[in-house]
């Protein structure tokens, strides 16, 4: 997964040419608990970096699914809001969440590798 960048909102973004993947990473469900309801962003929502792009809801808590960079909604995941605990069996794979149509490029190298990423939720986690 060396295409792959997060956030510090614990957000993953896969880039496959002008298009990216977002979903949430492991870590975030673990600190989630069982997720049993999840809102997705409309196909052809514009979005900024660091905006709010959908909501997740677990057992222990709702927090806002944030998007880390601008785009336009192209594509959304249907399958994990039919079966939310999809996303806690595979967050980093098929769970994602919506892709995007990459507006700014440039705004992915503010984004952290997968070794910072571990590094940041090890210490965030403390």
């Amino acid at each position: 997964m060396s295409d792959v960048k997060f956030s510090k909102e614990h957000e993953w973004l896969k880039v496959e040419g002008d298009v990216a993947t977002i979903g949430i990473t492991k870590h975030a469900t673990e600190m989630l608990g069982d997720i049993v309801f999840v809102e997705l962003p409309d196909i052809g929502t514009s979005v900024e970096k660091d905006g709010t792009a959908g909501v997740v809801e677990s057992t222990k808590a709702a927090s806002d699914v944030y998007t880390p960079i601008s785009g336009e909604v192209i594509e959304n995941n249907q399958s994990i809001v039919d079966d939310p605990a999809k996303i806690n069996s595979d967050p980093e794979n098929e769970a994602w969440f919506f892709k995007l149509k990459i507006k700014d490029k440039s705004e992915i190298d503010s984004l952290m590798n997968k070794e910072e990423y571990e590094k940041f939720a090890k210490e965030s986690a403390s």
